[in-house]
């Protein structure tokens, strides 16, 4: 909902405060109950984000959950079941917040329309139609779901990663679909550089392999990635997704602070 692993922890700790001075007894359906609040406090988060232009996550990539590779856990699970990779939540990123909400809740979670509603402040009809407008908006996009084998996408991403080591560039345009897209947050105040098609994707896969890093494999969002350290300190995350043995778009974020505080449990 939020793709920032530190504004998750704002609304969760939000949530159960509000929870904690409620009376939960006659609840009758405390999921729902519990659902609602949480949608709220992300609601009221995405509106007070756009409010503050100059702090705008259109300029940055969101946070994907790391996790060491092979050890798929029930969120990691569920973000690969919905295609929560990356590239949709980039999308996301450019919906309005009830849009975002309306679509999330429906779309992913499966929540009905008249429940949502009301978290919204809008008619089942309206709501609806946030959620459509949304969903033409992600269609729009052209997110395509990743290849559900994670041992293919580990040999693809591996591949890539030999290729880039190597100074390969047929080898990376081997791995790469013509119209690849690679989206690099250098996690400082300027947008996101954008890199499309092989040549050129390639063309920067190759000068940013340094030597010396390691390359540890890891899951990003539920599908192969890596996380790469550098003389020792954390470097950069990448997030791929893999469509038909072919990568179809990359996500980078640079900067070992950033970098360290996503992905501590793998890198400790």
């Amino acid at each position: 909902m939020l793709g920032s692993l530190p504004e998750a922890d704002d609304a969760v700790q939000d949530a159960w405060l509000r929870v904690s001075r409620a009376d939960a007894s006659e609840i009758d359906n405390l999921g729902g109950w519990l659902t609602t609040i949480v949608a709220r406090v992300c609601l009221n988060m995405l509106r007070s984000r756009n409010r503050r232009r100059e702090e705008s996550y259109e300029q940055h990539l969101p946070d994907p959950i790391v996790s060491p590779y092979g050890e798929l856990q029930p969120e990691e699970d569920a973000l690969l079941a919905d295609s929560v990779g990356l590239a949709l939540l980039v999308v996301l990123d450019t919906l309005s917040p009830a849009e975002r909400l309306a679509f999330v809740l429906h779309d992913l979670f499966e929540l009905p329309f008249d429940e949502i509603a009301p978290v919204v402040g809008r008619s089942i009809e309206a709501t609806r139609q946030l959620a459509s407008r949304a969903r033409r908006r992600v269609k729009g996009a052209e997110v395509r779901a990743p290849d559900p084998d994670l041992a293919r996408q580990r040999e693809v991403v591996d591949a890539f990663f030999r290729a880039a080591r190597g100074g390969d560039f047929d080898g990376l345009v081997a791995v790469l679909d013509p119209d690849v897209v690679l989206r690099e947050d250098l996690s400082v105040k300027r947008p996101i550089r954008v890199f499309r098609g092989a040549a050129a994707v390639a063309s920067r896969a190759r000068a940013g392999a340094f030597p010396g890093a390691e390359v540890r494999p890891a899951l990003v969002n539920g599908a192969a990635g890596a996380v790469v350290v550098l003389r020792g300190r954390p470097f950069a995350i990448l997030g791929f997704t893999v469509h038909g043995d072919k990568i179809i778009e990359i996500g980078a974020i640079v900067g070992a602070e950033r970098v360290q505080r996503i992905a501590a449990t793998l890198l400790d």
